[in-house]
């Protein structure tokens, strides 16, 4: 990894700590109303993992959906303004923290049922096949969704098929407030992907190398062969399950134990320890960081809230190939586009560099 490489991808992982910092603060002050599901602590999956992708590859998520969206190269500002409700926001402001969408940029966002968007992540490898593309569909989701009949049967259909998704498990020990040992009979989880002959990967999730080296080899078979993967990502949230969650379940020395394995400090540590940086390089980038994360929230609190008439918005589109009888008397129709506001193409994904 050279130094550009690394200063990127250590940028990101700040992006998203101050980011979700930032998130809770103004959850608190009453400003991001309804659930907010913080990344603290688990960032180096996400970045790792994306970073293996090109441009035109697909990413879906479940409701801890913000890391994503900024690894793959989203502008805060659009995100911040969706969490307050703000028609600026990357879902106009109707979907709020779970559900974060770019599809310019391949992301398919977060959802709000756990285990839910498991059988659309195989629906899009499906999709890929059809139309002979190598691209490649990675697929995050909790410890808590594997006990969920979706998981089972997407990744049955999956190797059944030869589905070019990677299957990731991002286990942080806890299903809401269900530790691990509580709720599943196995323990290490990516053994449930035997079962169904799919290879099985372990990785480190508080290292982002050990990330990148995992996914980097199940995205490989998955472009060369069509074949899917479950990888099991070993990690740890600091705060609750949720905003709401006071985390009583779990002792105070855990957390604190867990935090001295910090992905960032790891990844930090490695870059002076090989050359790539100097300590005072990264509290340059941290200022930079939090700079940026103050600018969005400034671009949010200028930002207008939503319309009362866009409630009809985005309801339908206008399609020769849906007819809905009687439909024509919605006032949501008379709003409705002709096509949809997806753009077909993807522009390049080039990540905002800190040399």
């Amino acid at each position: 990894m050279n130094k550009e490489e690394a200063f990127r991808l250590y940028r990101q992982m700040q992006l998203i700590r101050r980011f979700e910092e930032r998130c809770a603060q103004l959850y608190v002050e009453g400003k991001i109303g309804g659930f907010l599901h913080l990344y603290i602590g688990q960032e180096a999956v996400g970045v790792g993992a994306i970073s293996t992708l090109r441009a035109d590859d697909y990413v879906i998520a479940y409701y801890r959906d913000h890391g994503y969206s900024i690894a793959r190269g989203t502008n805060i500002k659009p995100l911040l303004a969706e969490l307050c409700g703000k028609a600026t926001g990357i879902s106009r402001g109707k979907g709020g923290s779970m559900h974060f969408y770019d599809v310019p940029l391949g992301n398919f966002g977060g959802d709000g049922i756990v285990a839910g968007h498991l059988p659309l992540a195989a629906g899009m490898g499906y999709a890929i096949r059809l139309r002979n593309t190598d691209q490649v569909c990675l697929c995050f989701f909790g410890d808590g969704a594997i006990n969920e009949g979706a998981f089972h049967e997407a990744l049955n259909v999956s190797a059944l098929w030869n589905l070019p998704v990677v299957y990731i498990i991002e286990n942080n020990r806890y299903g809401m407030g269900t530790s691990l040992d509580r709720a599943s009979s196995v323990k290490e989880l990516h053994q449930r992907g035997e079962s169904y002959g799919i290879p099985c990967y372990e990785a480190n999730g508080m290292d982002l190398q050990s990330m990148q080296k995992a996914v980097a080899q199940a995205v490989e078979l998955a472009r060369k062969e069509k074949r899917p993967t479950l990888i099991e990502a070993e990690t740890y949230r600091y705060r609750g399950h949720s905003m709401s969650d006071p985390g009583k379940y779990r002792s105070k020395e855990e957390v604190e134990e867990m935090m001295r394995h910090d992905p960032i400090l790891k990844f930090g540590k490695w870059m002076i320890d090989n050359k790539l940086a100097k300590q005072a390089d990264l509290d340059t980038l941290d200022k930079d960081v939090i700079a940026e994360v103050d600018e969005a929230q400034k671009f949010t609190e200028e930002s207008p809230n939503p319309t009362p008439e866009s409630l009809y918005e985005d309801v339908y589109v206008k399609t020769p190939y849906i007819n809905i009888p009687g439909v024509q008397k919605d006032p949501a129709w008379r709003l409705a586009v002709e096509t949809d506001r997806v753009p077909e193409s993807y522009p390049a994904f080039v990540p905002k560099v800190e040399a």
